[in-house]
C-alpha cells in the first residue's frame, strides 16, 4: 500500500480511537461499582471484572491514540512503523473489544445474519454497560474490517523473515 493511504488510515484511526477513548472515559467517569449494583442489582464479582476489563481497553486506546499521534506527526512518514502501529491496534484495541482475554464477555458470530450485537455478556449487566457497547460496537467494526489487511500482512512477513 501506498504512503497517502497508510498515513490516511493512520488518521482515520486516530480519529475513532479518539472518539472511542472520550466514550469510555465518559462511561468510567460516571459509573462505579455501587451504581451499577443499584441499576440492576446482580453478581459483584461479575461487575468488578467488566469494569476492570473496560478500563483495560481504555488503556489499550489510549496508548494506540498516541502511537497514532506519533507516526502521523513524523517525519518523514514511516510506513513500516505506521502499519504495525495499526497492526498493533487491530490487535490490542479491536480484537480486546470483540473477545478480551479475561473472557468477561464475546462475540456471537452469527450477530451478522440476525442483526442484532455481536457483544454477549456471560451474566446480566445493567443497561448503562449495554448501551455503551451498542455505543461503540458499530465503529469498532468498520475499524476492523478496515485494519485486517494489516493483521494477515503484519503476520506474513513476520512468518517470512525467520
Amino acid at each position: 500500500m501506498g504512503n497517502t493511504i497508510v498515513k490516511t488510515q493512520v488518521e482515520e484511526v486516530k480519529n475513532f480511537l479518539g472518539q472511542t477513548v472520550s466514550g469510555l472515559e465518559g462511561f468510567l467517569n460516571d459509573s462505579t461499582l455501587a451504581g451499577l449494583i443499584k441499576e440492576e442489582p446482580g453478581n459483584e464479582d461479575y461487575y468488578k471484572q467488566v469494569l476492570s476489563t473496560i478500563r483495560k481497553l481504555l488503556v489499550f486506546c489510549e496508548e494506540g491514540l498516541e502511537a497514532c499521534n506519533i507516526v502521523a506527526q513524523s517525519q518523514p512518514f514511516s510506513k513500516g512503523a505506521a502499519e504495525k502501529t495499526l497492526y498493533r491496534i487491530y490487535y490490542h484495541c479491536v480484537e480486546e473489544f470483540f473477545s478480551p482475554k479475561s473472557d468477561i464477555w464475546y462475540e456471537d458470530s452469527r450477530s451478522a445474519y440476525t442483526g442484532k450485537n455481536a457483544i454477549k455478556f456471560r451474566e446480566p449487566v445493567p443497561h448503562s454497560v449495554k448501551a455503551l457497547f451498542v455505543s461503540l460496537e458499530g465503529e469498532f467494526q468498520r475499524i476492523r474490517e478496515e485494519l485486517e489487511y494489516y493483521e494477515t500482512d503484519y503476520r506474513t512477513k513476520m512468518l517470512q523473515s525467520k
